[in-house]
């Protein structure tokens, strides 16, 4: 199979050495379509990029946009499958291109995933998050739904369908041919796993491949986890109906009893105690932000209409700024 890569970016700064090393380790990297689309960077980004075979696409930062910025990308390249990449995410060795690659064998599969290993340095409570995501989990498996495939999904429970149809463009993989019937279209956020609904519902397979692994992950602030949160809730709720916290209410307790959950998982730790109340901190602020991520997010639609709505713009606002 003729195969490309594609990477958007912006200032990736030095790590982007090291993805682009992971990159060039692979087996047939010299044969690999390397296309980037850069939104403005100013710390040499493009230069590396090229330096390393990438043909480099610019555009204004102010047009960016999650889903048809990939679209423009994979546009732009002519392999059978495309491989999509983030500027942060570090192969783990050569064997993450081509067991990836591997998974398009089967003429049903539409996309493939892979494993995500938290960095050395990864906050304990985002490492163990991400390692209970689906991109965390040991063990291989083929997403698919056979059949009356609108009627089986809308049997299926909110969560269950989120599973059933989960993908991660963090570092990715999509069949050509699918995504020109399947583009990402415009979307400001979760514009994967949105991708991965239409796929299974059109017949599609999913695969996620953990032999296939890059090294990611994010030291964010309580606060800037909750915003995602938010956006990441808004979205699961719109195309999975998960509302996981209906009301006020909901909201007070699981931010109450989070707050316990999250420092009884810091004292199970074995760390400093200078470190453990410095994560005890940041663990109280994070299961507040979190929670009320869930809620709004969750709420979205009907916060925006009525006497709330004036006011829950203006929040909308502000949580989505920088994502």
């Amino acid at each position: 199979m003729r195969v490309s890569l594609v990477i958007p970016t912006l200032n990736a700064g030095s790590l982007l050495e090291d993805v682009l090393r992971g990159i060039d380790a692979q087996p047939g990297a010299d044969r690999l379509e390397r296309v980037a689309v850069d939104s403005g960077s100013t710390d040499g980004t493009c230069e590396r990029l090229a330096a390393h075979g990438f043909t480099v696409h610019g555009i204004d930062k102010r047009a960016f946009n999650h889903g048809t910025t990939r679209d423009l990308a994979i546009g732009k390249t002519s392999g059978e499958v495309v491989v999509l990449l983030t500027q942060d995410a570090v192969p783990t060795d050569d064997r993450w291109l081509p067991m990836l690659v591997a998974a398009y064998q089967d003429p049903a599969v539409g996309a493939a995933y892979c494993r995500q290993i938290p960095r050395d340095d990864c906050n304990p409570l985002i490492k163990k998050r991400i390692l209970e995501w689906t991109a965390g989990r040991p063990d291989p498996v083929v997403q698919r739904l056979e059949g009356a495939r609108q009627a089986e999904f809308d049997a299926l429970a909110p969560l269950q369908r989120l599973q059933l149809c989960a993908y991660d463009n963090v570092a990715g993989s999509v069949r050509r041919s699918t995504w020109e019937q399947h583009p990402f279209g415009y979307r400001r956020f979760g514009e994967d796993v949105a991708f991965g609904k239409r796929l299974i519902l059109a017949g599609h397979s999913i695969v996620y491949e953990p032999r296939s692994a890059v090294v990611h992950s994010h030291n964010r602030t309580p606060k800037e986890e909750g915003k995602r949160i938010f956006c990441d809730h808004e979205n699961l709720r719109d195309l999975f109906d998960v509302h996981v916290l209906p009301t006020w209410a909901d909201f007070r307790r699981a931010s109450r009893d989070g707050q316990v959950e999250m420092v009884r998982i810091v004292d199970q730790l074995d760390l400093p105690e200078s470190q453990r109340g410095e994560l005890r901190t940041w663990a109280a602020e994070y299961a507040k932000w979190s929670a009320l991520g869930i809620y709004l997010g969750g709420n979205a639609t009907r916060l925006r209409r009525g006497w709330t709505g004036l006011w829950f713009r203006r929040v909308e606002r502000h949580l989505r700024r920088g994502i």
